[in-house]
């Protein structure tokens, strides 16, 4: 059975590229193809939702390369690179088009701003196709974080434990179940019934080979899982930890960030875990630890702003 994407087409046993126009705005999407000679699951895999989270869109760039057809049964759609004009602009996170977070306004609308169209077309051309999906993310330009990985709450049980089934196969020390059903790209796929995980690994718009290498085992290991890539399931190193209670702390003003604590690390309740001060040096707020946890991700920056995100972190499940 071939697989099709618009103007896109992988007959079995092929693998094709190429770029895929975004009804109603400028945005052509790279993608990638894949198509087993025998047949099995879709999975898809999107990198550059956030398009200054390099290490992500990298490895989707070598996975395409390096996946071929008679490795795999069923197929498989890579979307390189999602935001592309924030990539060529080099915005943080947002489309520069219309200042939109991607990863907030999931399905989307195609009578709405340039965002909002190429989330609807990522729901109704890809999602529409896929058994699976694995999305990839990094720390933002001005964060840093501890690898993790997110699944699904907001499912059916069914789907849900699926997707922790998948999250336990990435080499990560943590792993956070999501109760969100829409806004994000893979919360919404969730909804649709699509088990799904978003992997963190790196951040600070950096990225390495020795990370990638790291990145695609990670992804190559769910592959095998889901039996769509050929091959023995590896034993990670990390057996991933569920986090619990998650707290997603913004800034309350504009300022200078010294963060007390690396991501990663482990913390106390009542601990000061960062303090925002102004430019003259006085302090204007201090995050304090609510509970015993550990830093998922936080700014890395001196500059914070307020309303945005300043550190996230949660309970380590026994």
């Amino acid at each position: 059975m071939e697989l099709r994407i618009a103007n896109l087409v992988a007959k079995p046993g092929e693998k094709v590229t190429g770029t895929i126009a975004v009804p109603g705005t400028s945005v052509k999407l790279p993608v990638t193809l894949i198509n087993g000679k025998n047949d099995g699951k879709t999975v898809l895999i999107t990198a550059g939702i956030h398009n200054a989270e390099y290490s992500g869109i990298e490895t989707a760039i070598q996975l395409a390369g390096e996946i071929e057809p008679d490795q795999i049964s069923g197929g498989l759609m890579i979307i390189h690179l999602v935001n592309v004009s924030g990539f060529e602009k080099r915005t943080m996170s947002v489309v520069p088009e219309d200042g939109k977070n991607l990863n907030r306004i999931f399905p989307g609308n195609p009578d709405g701003t340039e965002g909002d169209k190429i989330c609807h077309f990522l729901v109704t051309a890809f999602f529409s196709q896929a058994d699976f999906y694995i999305d990839l993310h990094a720390g933002d330009g001005y964060e840093s974080l501890t690898p993790y990985v997110y699944y699904l709450g907001a499912a059916t049980p069914e789907v849900a434990e699926q997707a922790k089934a998948m999250a336990q196969k990435v080499d990560v020390p943590y792993m956070v179940q999501s109760d969100i059903a829409t806004g994000g790209a893979y919360n919404y796929a969730g909804s649709c019934g699509i088990p799904s995980i978003l992997i963190e690994r790196g951040g600070e718009a950096r990225w390495s080979e020795a990370e990638v290498s790291l990145y695609k085992a990670d992804v190559k290991n769910v592959l095998r899982h889901l039996t769509v890539l050929e091959g023995t399931v590896k034993a990670n190193e990390n057996k991933p930890v569920d986090i619990s209670d998650v707290v997603y702390e913004n800034a309350a003003f504009t300022g200078c960030w010294y963060p007390r604590k690396k991501s990663g690390e482990m913390f106390k309740k009542g601990e000061e875990v960062g303090v925002i001060k102004d430019y003259f040096g006085k302090q204007r707020q201090t995050c304090i630890a609510k509970y015993d946890g550990v830093i998922l991700y936080q700014v890395s920056s001196l500059a914070i702003l307020k309303d945005g995100p300043m550190i996230a972190y949660g309970k380590i499940s026994n």
